[in-house]
Order: C-alpha cells, then structure tokens, then sequence
C-alpha cells in the first residue's frame, strides 16, 4: 500500500526550527518507501510567494476562509502531519488551527513541539482541544511526554514518542584548519538564547594552548528583527569587547543551509547551548549535536537535563558564564571525557536519522489509516 501525506507547518524559506524540522521530515519522508508523494501547506504571517513545488498551499494568518482553503488542499491525502507551536497559525494561542483539524477527513498526526510548564487556561484548552481532534499525538522527548500529562489531559494511548531527527554525520570528523578548538552555538538569535553567558565562559579558557574560538552562527530571528532591529546582536558585540575575548569570538550572520551546516559542525569540539530558558523539552539543535558526536555543554532544560544526563554533556546553572567556562574547560583540556561523552551521545540517538524516524511517521500514519477504515 502506498501513501501520501499532507504537512501543514512553517516552512522553508521560512527561518525556524519548527520549518526546518517540517523541511527535513518532508524530505525524509519523500524518500521513504511507500510514500507515494508529500505536500505542504505553509503556515504564514503575511502573503507570499515560495518555488517549492511541494508546497501547494497557505495558511495565511487571519485571512477569511484560509482554513478551508488549507484542510481541502490536506484531505486529498491518506494522511496530514500538523507541526504544532502556539505562535505559527494565527488567533490566540495559535487557535487557528483548529479551524484547520475540525475540518479534516484524513487522519493527523499532531508534533508538539511546545508542552508549557504552566501554560494559561487558553493554552491547555487549545492543546488539549488539538489533542482531542487528533489520531495521533507525536512528542519528541520524554520530558515532553512527561510534561504533557503533567499538565494536560489527553489521552496516553493517543500520545508517541518519536526522536527529533537528525542528519547522517560523516564517519571521520573534519578538522580546523588552524589547529585552535572550536565552541560552537548555532541556531536563530534572539534574547533568551543566553549566548552572553557563553561569551563571558570565553574568559575562562583564554589561556589554554592553542587558544579556543567561539563561533556564534545565526541570523537575528526574523520576528525580532522586525520589532527590535539587530539590538541583542549589537549587545553581544559589546560585551566580547568588554570581557577582553573579541579574539576569540567569531560571528557568523548567515542562516546556514543544511550542507553548510554540517559542514560547521563537523568542525566543532564541543557545542554550548546556554539557553536561559526553564522550559524547553524540545531542541533540535541539542538532538543535531548529540546525535553528531559532538560534547555539548548546556544549561539545565528539560530536553538537556534528559539527553545529556547519562554523560553526552555536562549540564551547567542558567545565567552562569564562569559554570559555562568551566565545563567548556574540563572538556578542551580532558580527551577521556570528550571521548565518552561523543561515544554517549551516538548511543542515545542510535536510529534517530531522518530516515528512521520517517519510517516511523509512515508506521504510524498506516496505523492510523487502518483504524478509519475499519
């Protein structure tokens, strides 16, 4: 039996993790077999225009009619994937989308990508009401599973786990050319993502030899850009100066394809994520980093403290630069332990490939579909 499947998220070009996880599972998906094709309805704020053939559809954002626009275009498939995020559909919370399920006739499958510690009345009744109208609940983490029944009521048979994805890594890491150990932190910049406290961890490891570099890769996160212009970025530049390590630090404002990427992280040592946040249960750049080897140094989020906590990394306190130096240094100054944290690492996202865990959306979907038709 072949299927085909509907995705409705944010969507490349769309500058995101929740598009750039739908672009990686569209594609992974494509290639699996028994998919006979995938398409794409694109969540977005404003009209636009993409040359993507997979998409073949928006969601505009508080557009008359836009959802039955969406769910027709969705229901010619065996099956939808709904990447769920309380600020990609429009309304309150992101209530849209319900509009969008209420109408579906396929069955769908819903990814959290955020289950809130303490959300608002509004939040749970809209994940909750998401939950209810779903075949299929898919979490990325068991913090996030955990988290869910902590403080929603949805049903446990409903609710998966399944691995965020990740790249194919190359058997043999690449090298600096300069012979200097690379710290690494990637992903869209925006306050919270806390890479302050990575620039003051700088100041700890300054005197080792050869001396380490920081490489900060990201564009400013679309929406903050828009409402803030670059003013976190220019506060990050003022504090390398301040802390005396503008050697040692590095900035790289494009949004880096996939290819390019890879090829950035296949360079690093170690990766530092120093989120300030208490809340996330899901990263894919945390799951991107364990899963390519490399010794991540975190601070204590709910995805970090369940990933890192057998030896993949070292946690660190939240808003702490001198913890983060610190950890950074046991790592570039210990082999032993870099060597069993990458080794660590590879086991705890064992089968989690893109290709695997398309495999697994398909068992799941073909699930699903043979319960409708019974």
């Amino acid at each position: 039996m072949t299927t085909s499947f509907g995705l409705l998220s944010t969507y490349p070009p769309t500058q995101s993790g929740v598009a750039a996880f739908a672009g990686a599972l569209s594609t992974a998906l494509a290639a699996t077999p028994g998919v006979e094709w995938v398409e794409v309805v694109r969540a977005v704020d404003s009209p636009t225009f993409t040359d993507r053939p997979e998409v073949v559809a928006h969601l505009l954002a508080g557009a008359d009619g836009a959802a039955e626009v969406a769910a027709a275009a969705l229901d010619r498939h065996d099956a939808v994937v709904v990447n769920h995020d309380y600020g990609i559909f429009g309304g309150s919370d992101g209530d849209t989308v319900l509009e969008v399920l209420r109408r579906l006739r396929a069955p769908s499958i819903v990814v959290l990508h955020t289950v809130l510690r303490r959300p608002s009345q509004h939040q749970r009744w809209v994940l909750e009401t998401v939950a209810s109208l779903a075949g299929a609940v898919v979490v990325t983490t068991e913090a996030a599973r955990a988290r869910l029944h902590e403080t929603c009521t949805v049903d446990p048979a409903k609710v998966h786990l399944v691995p965020h994805g990740a790249l194919v890594r190359p058997a043999i890491r690449t090298v600096s050319s300069s012979g200097e150990p690379m710290v690494l932190t990637w992903g869209l910049l925006a306050p919270g993502k806390g890479v302050e406290w990575a620039i003051a961890g700088m100041r700890e490891v300054r005197h080792l030899s050869p001396r380490p570099r920081l490489v900060i890769s990201g564009q400013t996160h679309p929406k903050v850009l828009a409402e803030e212009g670059e003013s976190y970025r220019l506060g990050l530049y003022k504090k390398v100066r301040a802390f005396g390590v503008a050697e040692l630090v590095r900035f790289e404002r494009s949004y880096a394809d996939p290819a390019v990427l890879a090829r950035l992280v296949d360079r690093a040592d170690v990766v530092v994520l120093p989120y300030d946040s208490t809340e996330q249960v899901s990263s894919g750049v945390l799951h991107e980093a364990v899963a390519a080897g490399k010794p991540v140094v975190a601070t204590s989020f709910p995805h970090a403290v369940d990933l890192l906590g057998s030896g993949a990394g070292l946690l660190v306190p939240h808003r702490d630069g001198a913890a983060v130096g610190a950890a950074l240094k046991r790592v570039l100054t210990d082999p032993d332990l870099a060597a069993g944290m990458r080794a660590e690492g590879l086991r705890r996202t064992a089968g989690a490939d893109w290709a695997s865990v398309a495999t697994r959306y398909t068992a799941l979907a073909a699930a699903l579909i043979g319960s409708s038709r019974r």
